[in-house]
């Protein structure tokens, strides 16, 4: 048994989060969680809703509310799709936490005073109109890189390296289309040349593995090419305060400087709350633990370079050496898991235009299973992949519910007919053997593949396994053998068939949660196959505001391997668990979607 951290990106609470978002940190991150689990490991995944920074205010300032009136509106929507989706967090929290800001300035200040925090003054931008600081997210102009329009004043994402807002050509505001004035301040930035030499040589470890994804590994290396000293901190009034200029509430620790530290604070708070402050120290000191992180690919850089070039530097680490703080020696990732992105019908996702397709949306109409198979069938794993309406559609009719869900009732409909419980099996013949030897390798084949975060192949592994046990029955034709003279050989065809939706039911759990215990109880089995996540409201364990929370008992989980199917379990005529979807729905979805761009106003 290995311990293994299931590090997941935290979506930014300004607003819902769209499909687009769970398809890169969502679902892809509890398929390998579920997975990993079942086969024995001591998983623990945590997150939380990431709630500082400038879109936060903007949005906030536009809606007339507090930026914590917004973080818990958005913190609760949130909370509430994810635990609808089924993602089985063991802590899901935020970072407006007092946990979290003890944790992030006892980083600052460990990394600090290992001599990685320099103070310089910088360029500032303020709107010339109002006086305050524009931060640098809120700056667009030309890429002096790669040309390209559009950059931010903090990374182009056209070629991903990082900037500063005096670096654009034609700098303006994001929020008014001013051109900003700037002045001189002063801030904190980590020395990341400091701790390039190190950073360099745990990417060649990581590569030497073969195991990141190539495009991960490469531009993670690109970057150190020009690596430079990095802002982490912001004039803002909302965030973090700074440790040691608590006399100038206008200076908060940068917003990624914080969030990407939640991995730690989040299994901090984890354990607090487990009746064992200590007990996180199995995820973070112990350098045979597994950690990988899970997002899309705009935040790579944050997660191969800041955060790790955060640990180097709080483990004393860099060239200029240094002692661990309070969190002993902390584990570097493993693997930065990153995603493509997904588009929609050929376009970016784009909340502003409308160009969205909300998981609460989604989830009101369609089932979250059918989201989930799309996602891990057809998601951006390793290049970007568009969602169409048909192509959902389709993909639930013609895999899900024609594949899947046909092979779960046709079986339990024979059983209950012919039977009305699993009946033992007769003398197996070579189909037979055949079939089932086929899906128990599949154990093995599948879960290596999750393993090497190839979700894609791995669902594919599996419906062919379906497709292969529906060839099975059209082959043996159960539902033509005569119940007397053949009644032997029928109750071991359904057997072997109970015993192949079994195992293979096994499999489907990771992906498919919700449907794997109903499949469960259709067989009249009686096991939780996927326990699922929970909405539990708490106290802040150090006196601020309560908060909901994401949590879970996922102990009794299934290992990942052939479990004799009951015999004797009673199977009554079961219903159907996957719904068909009319195809008119891709139009009405059309529809529905150039109604809502439509009465966007343009500009």
């Amino acid at each position: 048994m290995s311990t293994v951290l299931s590090a997941v990106a935290w979506p930014y609470a300004n607003g819902p989060r769209h499909i687009g978002h769970v398809a890169g940190f969502g679902v892809p991150s509890d398929v390998f969680s579920r997975y990993m689990r079942m086969a024995g490991n001591d998983v623990l995944m945590v997150s939380g809703t990431d709630e500082h920074g400038t879109p936060i205010l903007v949005e906030a300032d536009s809606e007339g509310i507090t930026a914590r009136e917004l973080a818990d509106r958005n913190n609760r929507l949130i909370v509430e799709d994810l635990v609808a989706l089924g993602l089985s967090y063991d802590l899901f929290t935020r970072t407006t936490t007092r946990n979290h800001y003890q944790v992030v300035q006892d980083m600052f200040v460990t990394v600090r005073d290992n001599g990685y925090m320099v103070e310089k003054l910088t360029s500032g931008a303020i709107s010339p109109s109002t006086g305050r600081t524009l931060p640098d997210r809120y700056i667009e102009g030309t890429c002096p890189i790669c040309g390209a329009g559009g950059a931010r004043g903090d990374q182009c994402d056209n070629c991903g390296n990082q900037l500063d807002p005096t670096d654009l050509i034609d700098p303006i505001s994001r929020i008014n289309g001013e051109t900003p004035e700037f002045i001189e301040t002063s801030h904190w930035f980590l020395d990341l040349p400091a701790l390039a030499g190190e950073l360099g040589r745990w990417l060649d470890d990581r590569e030497a593995t073969g195991l990141w994804r190539p495009n991960v590994i490469r531009f993670s290396q690109n970057i150190l090419d020009d690596i430079k000293p990095r802002a982490m901190t912001r004039d803002i009034d909302w965030g973090i305060p700074v440790p040691g200029w608590e006399d100038q509430p206008n200076k908060r620790l940068y917003v990624w400087f914080d969030a990407v530290i939640g991995y730690l604070s989040a299994s901090i708070e984890w354990a607090r709350r487990s009746g064992d402050p200590e007990a996180w120290r199995a995820w973070w000191n112990d350098p045979e633990t597994l950690a990988y992180y899970f997002m899309g690919k705009d935040n790579i850089v944050f997660h191969s370079q800041i955060w790790p070039a955060e640990m180097i530097a709080q483990n004393g680490k860099g060239d200029k050496g240094g002692e661990p703080g309070r969190f002993g020696e902390l584990k570097l990732p493993t693997e930065v898991v990153s995603s493509e992105f997904l588009t929609m019908e050929g376009k970016k996702f784009s909340s502003s235009k409308k160009i969205v397709i909300y998981v609460r949306d989604m989830l009101e109409r369609y089932q979250p299973d059918a989201l989930r198979y799309y996602i891990s069938a057809a998601g951006p794993e390793n290049q970007d992949a568009d969602f169409t309406w048909v192509d959902f559609v389709s993909r639930t009719n013609n895999e899900l519910v024609a594949g899947w869900g046909n092979l779960v009732n046709r079986t339990a409909a024979m059983i209950a007919k012919n039977v009305g419980e699993i009946p033992a099996a007769g003398e197996l013949e070579e189909v037979d053997e055949k079939l089932l030897g086929a899906i128990r390798q599949g154990f093995d084949t599948v879960g290596g593949l999750i393993e090497a975060h190839r979700q894609r192949a791995a669902i594919a592994e599996v419906m062919r396994l379906v497709g292969e046990a529906n060839r099975y029955v059209s082959e043996t034709e159960p539902f033509k053998m005569k119940a007397d003279e053949q009644r032997p050989r029928l109750l071991t065809v359904l057997h072997v068939l109970a015993q192949a939706v079994t195992d293979l039911n096994t499999m489907m759990a990771p992906f498919l949660p919700h449907s794997a215990n109903e499949v469960e109880k259709a067989l009249g089995g009686e096991r939780l196959i996927a326990p699922m996540p929970s909405i539990v409201e708490v106290d802040d364990l150090d006196g601020g505001p309560g908060y909901p929370i994401i949590t879970g008992d996922y102990t009794g989980v299934p290992a990942w391997e052939h479990h004799p199917v009951g015999v004797g379990q009673k199977v009554v005529k079961p219903t159907g668990i996957f719904v068909k979807l009319d195809p008119v729905i891709a139009e009405q979805e059309l529809e529905r979607l150039e109604a809502t761009t439509a009465a966007e106003p343009q500009g």
